[in-house]
């Protein structure tokens, strides 16, 4: 099948390389000409793993191609996807500029029938604004050629993105006629040769499947923060009460990790997006409300402790922080509990030596010139003389790290564990004080 993808960002590009894996003719286009150079030169723009070598296999072999004429793109694909941003506004909701400016050049070039298919997080209405903003362009054309517009969001973990859309639990496919639905079958066919996973529904339903999936998953981190803190007040530990209620099936395993709250590009944004189209139809979303205020105050969580354990003033003192990226596996420090931290040390005086495996180039384009942020080599380079160390992202390689290093090589032999990491009484007997999240 050929097929169109609009947005070579994080959505985008993971999903045009791995259709054109499974054997379509895939053209990705972007209007920002310095990553299609980026691309046309071997590279990618985004970190995630497995992702760069199927760029370039697929390059290779003929399947995957990029642009920037939109023109070209909207002739080439029958099947059209719509993957750009939608940031937030000022206001919480979703940025539609994109996705409508998208439909708009699909509207304004395409030549046969098409189905545009909304694969960015987009509030639940959007399909009807993308139907009517190609109606009006092949309206101000004079031509009437058929199109349908489908949802079809994705579930794509960063950092396991690559194998979350070759290997789905479930597809999504929101749409209104059966040519569609037709032609969205044949496309998925291949990455569901063991049992069907599609799930069909209307457009407004699969719109509002996306934000209640990510939406779900914020519950269950903030519930989950909040219990620690209250867990570390009561003297319980908030690592046996996970297994204790994770084993229950009703309940399960997953998003049950207490920490120094979420970020990334999905969860805040969705959650706000969510509040703010309940409140524009007068409902009041009172849970989600409080999820979103219970991460704020946990990415404060940490500052919490170590003032509580060096004082409120720390000039003069630096922090060795480890981890800078909202999750692993990924560069992406987009509402990452990593900037609080930092802003906070920083408006107490202290000074910051950063090491993360892939997010420090982010962490020099989000902070610039800022002198009082440095970056280590080495995760042990950045324990030399700092005064402790502070874990915020759980990278694989700080899961069994030198301890003893970690002791000499500290001014002070403090640790606080915003992951929760290691094992406290572990820690302590190798005489490093120990701060994790709702630990006894």
């Amino acid at each position: 099948m050929k097929l169109t993808v609009i947005g070579t960002g994080y959505v985008g590009l993971v999903s045009g390389a791995c259709l054109a894996d499974v054997g379509n003719d895939v053209l990705c286009l972007d209007v920002d000409a310095a990553k299609i150079r980026v691309l046309e030169e071997g590279g990618i723009p985004i970190h995630e793993p497995g992702l760069l070598e199927m760029v370039r296999r697929n390059v290779e072999a003929g399947r995957l191609s990029f642009t920037t004429d939109v023109e070209k793109a909207a002739r080439f694909g029958e099947i059209q996807f719509i993957a750009v941003g939608t940031p937030p506004d000022e206001d919480g909701s979703a940025d539609l500029q994109y996705v409508l400016a998208a439909a708009r050049n699909i509207g304004r070039h395409m030549d046969g029938y098409r189905v545009v298919v909304d694969k960015s997080t987009v509030p639940v209405g959007t399909g009807d604004k993308v139907k009517a903003a190609i109606a009006d362009e092949l309206s101000k054309r004079g031509v009437d050629l058929p199109f349908s517009v489908v949802s079809n969001p994705e579930f794509l973990k960063e950092g396991a993105a690559v194998d979350d859309f070759m290997r789905p639990d479930r597809i999504v496919v929101g749409a209104d006629d059966e040519r569609a639905l037709g032609l969205m079958r044949q496309l998925y066919a291949p990455f569901q040769r063991k049992h069907d996973k599609l799930v069909f529904m209307d457009v407004r339903s699969a719109e509002l499947t996306k934000y209640a999936a990510n939406a779900m998953l914020a519950t269950r981190i903030s519930f989950m923060n909040e219990l620690a803190n209250l867990a570390e007040t009561l003297g319980a530990d908030i690592e046996l009460v996970r297994q204790g209620i994770g084993s229950d099936p009703r309940i399960g395993w997953h998003f049950l990790y207490a920490g120094c709250g979420y970020g990334g590009s999905c969860f805040p944004k969705d959650v706000k997006a969510l509040i703010r189209t309940a409140g524009e139809h007068g409902r009041d979303l009172k849970v989600l409300t409080a999820v979103e205020d219970a991460n704020d105050a946990q990415k404060h969580v940490l500052i919490d402790k170590i003032v509580a354990r060096f004082g409120e003033d720390l000039s003069g003192r630096r922090f060795a922080l480890w981890g800078l990226a909202f999750k692993p596996d990924t560069d992406d420090m987009r509402e990452a509990p990593s900037r609080v931290i930092i802003e906070e040390l920083f408006k107490r005086g202290a000074t910051v030596t950063a090491y993360d495996p892939v997010a420090m180039l982010e962490a020099e384009r989000i902070f610039g010139d800022e002198s009082r942020l440095t970056y280590a080599g080495r995760p042990k380079s950045a324990l030399e003389g700092a005064d402790a160390l502070v874990i915020v992202t759980e990278w694989k390689e700080f899961r069994s790290p030198d301890f003893e290093a970690i002791r000499s090589r500290l001014r002070q032999p403090v640790v606080f564990d915003g992951r929760n990491m290691y094992d406290p009484e572990l820690v302590r007997e190798k005489g490093i004080e120990y701060f994790g999240i709702g630990r006894r």
